[in-house]
């Protein structure tokens, strides 16, 4: 039998809005996808440590705070560190154009903007998981 698809979500650093969040783990779950939900403010460090924790599949963060060049390069060296080459890393929030562009060319994954349809985002981390998952 095939395992669900193991998410780690999380609100990276001092970003407090968490209703998008929310929302999306619920339709995850809904999905058919086993979510773990970190909460508010944490560290990359604590989002990786998590994601080794639970063996994720996938990380999504979700950054309206601005923070979103400096966390997902974090969260990107964390996880090239300690061999998360099979883990996919999403996100979505307020990220400009062009910052969407770069953080993708250095590994993150695809970043969603408000008013993305939610299925547009599970489609994509089920193929995501898919294709690469060992």
């Amino acid at each position: 039998m095939k395992r669900k698809i193991r998410i780690l979500m999380a609100k990276p650093g001092l970003d407090g809005h968490d209703r998008g969040i929310k929302v999306l783990a619920a339709a995850y779950r809904d999905a058919g996808m086993e979510v773990i939900y970190l909460g508010l403010r944490q560290t990359p460090e604590m989002i990786v440590s998590a994601a080794l924790q639970e063996d994720a599949d996938v990380i999504a963060l979700s950054s309206l705070n601005n923070a979103h060049n400096t966390i997902f390069d974090n969260v990107l060296s964390l996880m090239n560190e300690k061999g998360l080459d099979d883990v996919l890393l999403v996100g979505g929030g307020i990220i400009p154009k062009d910052d969407i562009e770069k953080l993708e060319q250095k590994g993150v994954g695809k970043l969603f903007g408000p008013g993305t349809p939610v299925q547009e985002t599970v489609d994509y981390i089920v193929e995501w998981v898919n294709k690469n998952r060992r």
